[in-house]
């Protein structure tokens, strides 16, 4: 088995910054507040984040915030949860969530709760259970969760549970990875996680793990190293996580390194992105991998970030 490349990805990261003209940098133009939380959590986790400008980070992102408290993905850009959980994220990392007026950030999170419990992304009112985990994450790290009505917001995200144990973007909708870590980890925050059959849903989750060591989304799906967060953080909310193959998993994810440029792919032999190399830390995190941060399972952040704004510590 290789190792972690390091102060590999720690170039490509910062590398990627720079390039501003690049074919990616053009096409994530509008997601640039998520791509800024994926990489500085991937190099807080690797004990890098001393590596960039917070100031600096921090001057732009209160750029991409609206009258209506809520932030785009990029200056100019609108508003939707999406963002603001990644602005609420960055500012977390750095220790400064009280550059924001928590009061009108958090109203505009509240506003986007439906009668039924449910959440709209944003104005124009998509609902998925996404928004539903990105509300409640952001609130909870606002300490500002007595804004919503927990309670139906509980019961929609519970009446997305399907018979296989898993959960969908709506009710009714199909069982996927990414969607039972968002409803696992609201519920989880909530104090709610006596709505989940661990052992099914358990089941489901250690199911996705192929030959290969990956683990995939869906069922007949191909491998992808950002289920290697999006499940594994699930089985540990869960207590199920030792049905799983650690080794053959920690294998998967450092085969699909770029050794020579830095970065983590989807694949082994893809191309990387800072997306993937996020997961793909985060995932080798969860697993105890010599020399990351620990990272919590719910938030998506380091602990001691976690542990510093609950407990002060």
């Amino acid at each position: 088995m290789g190792e972690l490349a390091v102060e590999k990805h720690v170039k490509f990261i910062l590398t990627i910054e720079k390039e501003k003209d690049s074919f990616e940098s053009v096409v994530m133009e509008h997601i640039r507040l998520n791509g800024a939380y994926w990489a500085l959590t991937t190099l807080d986790i690797l004990g890098k984040l001393n590596t960039v400008d917070q100031d600096e980070v921090v001057s732009w992102m209160m750029q991409c915030q609206h009258e209506s408290g809520g932030f785009g993905g990029n200056i100019g850009h609108d508003p939707h949860l999406l963002y603001t959980l990644s602005a609420i994220q960055v500012l977390a990392l750095f220790d400064k969530i009280d550059a924001l007026d928590i009061d009108k950030v958090s109203n505009y999170i509240a506003g986007l709760q439906n009668n039924d419990g449910s959440f709209s992304g944003d104005m124009w009112g998509e609902i998925d259970t996404r928004f539903s985990c990105v509300a409640i994450l952001s609130l909870a790290l606002l300490k500002r969760l007595d804004k919503i009505n927990v309670e139906k917001a509980v019961n929609y995200i519970v009446s997305c549970k399907n018979l296989d144990g898993g959960f969908g973007c709506t009710p009714g909708a199909e069982s996927h990875a990414g969607q039972i870590f968002c409803c696992v980890a609201a519920l989880a925050v909530t104090g709610s996680l006596h709505h989940v059959d661990k052992d099914l849903l358990g089941w489901w989750l250690c199911e996705r793990q192929v030959k290969s060591g990956g683990l995939n989304g869906r069922p007949e799906k191909l491998p992808d190293v950002c289920y290697s967060w999006w499940v594994l953080s699930s089985l540990i909310m869960i207590d199920r996580v030792h049905w799983i193959d650690k080794e053959k998993l920690i294998k998967f994810i450092l085969d699909c390194q770029d050794k020579e440029n830095g970065g983590i792919s989807d694949q082994p032999e893809d191309a990387v992105d800072v997306f993937h190399t996020y997961f793909g830390v985060a995932g080798l995190s969860l697993l105890e991998y010599p020399g990351l941060k620990a990272i919590d399972p719910a938030y998506a952040l380091p602990v001691d970030v976690v542990n510093r704004i609950f407990f002060g510590r």
